[in-house]
């Protein structure tokens, strides 16, 4: 794909008035469902839509690309994305935007159907298959809900690569990594290093910076995570802390900018915490993160491998 594809132009998104976005909901929302789903018009329009709050993906010309509802009653739906935007984060932004309005009103959790093809999306964001699948306007769908409450307790190291690994896939540019040695129980895991893989090689212009409290010994132990940076030296960035106080801190996380991440008070442990659509915790973690990144050393030694 080339840097001249509409599909790499940067896009913003807003909650915006019913009234007026209609015709450019409308024009995205019958693209998507209408034409290329089959869906009849008097089935995708109905009297619900101006009751509810509409999140809209215009790019930077304010072409519309994407769009998606939050209902009074908690369900976001009619989630549509125009084909050659698809893959390029406009429906995690879309989810995340809806979500959010959701928890600052306060609400304890969302729901949603989404279509059999689209589980695997929402399940990255968090959200847990409730009941049987059924079908709707002729598409097999699934109903789903995710929790607003709070954190969620890690205890075990399947629920930690899975936080981790939801953290990285729902990322759109930046993931950050503090970790004390890329422990081998999380960091060699083969599915979180393929989702490092996805993340890198998406032609985004992505980033991962990892922060370790000791750079020797993943080199020691041949760390699968540095094996994949070797190959891709321009996407991982790797520091050594060297502050004291930073030495000190035990915390170690994994965190990317689409909102989810995976905490631990007690580094070396597995237990912690993590949350799917957490952008305030994320941007916290992310303000620690560049202070200590910045009194932290480069890793000179790892400049053998490629990196």
């Amino acid at each position: 794909m080339s840097d001249n594809d509409p599909a790499l132009q940067p896009f913003r998104v807003q909650l915006v008035d019913f009234t007026a976005a209609l015709a450019e909901l409308r024009a995205v929302r019958d693209e998507v469902f209408v034409g290329e789903q089959k869906v009849p018009v008097e089935l995708e329009h109905d009297a619900l839509d101006p009751l509810c709050t509409h999140a809209l993906a215009r790019l930077l010309d304010a072409t519309p690309v994407g769009t998606a509802r939050l209902t009074p009653d908690h369900h976001i739906g009619r989630m549509a994305v125009r084909a050659p935007w698809r893959g390029r984060g406009v429906g995690d932004a879309l989810l995340l935007a809806l979500v959010d309005e959701a928890r600052k009103r306060g609400w304890p959790d969302v729901h949603l159907n989404a279509q059999a093809s689209a589980i695997g999306f929402y399940l990255r964001h968090g959200f847990q298959p409730v009941g049987e699948r059924f079908f709707e306007a002729g598409i097999e769908h699934q109903a789903m809900v995710l929790a607003l409450s709070g954190p969620q307790r890690i205890e075990t190291r399947a629920a930690a690569i899975e936080s981790a690994i939801r953290a990285i896939d729902s990322a759109r540019r930046r993931v950050w990594i503090r970790s004390f040695d890329l422990e081998p129980w999380l960091y060699a895991d083969a599915e979180l290093l393929s989702a490092l893989r996805r993340f890198a090689t998406t032609g985004r212009g992505n980033e991962v910076r990892v922060l370790l409290h000791d750079a020797a010994a993943p080199q020691r132990a041949h760390a699968p995570l540095l094996a994949l940076a070797q190959r891709l030296p321009s996407i991982f960035l790797f520091r050594e802390l060297d502050d004291p106080v930073d030495r000190n801190d035990p915390t170690a996380f994994l965190a990317g900018d689409g909102g989810a991440y995976y905490h631990r008070n007690l580094g070396e442990r597995i237990e912690g915490e993590a949350e799917s659509l957490a952008m305030a915790r994320v941007r916290q973690l992310r303000t620690g993160f560049d202070d200590v990144w910045e009194r932290s050393r480069p890793v000179s030694e790892f400049r053998a491998l490629g990196l």
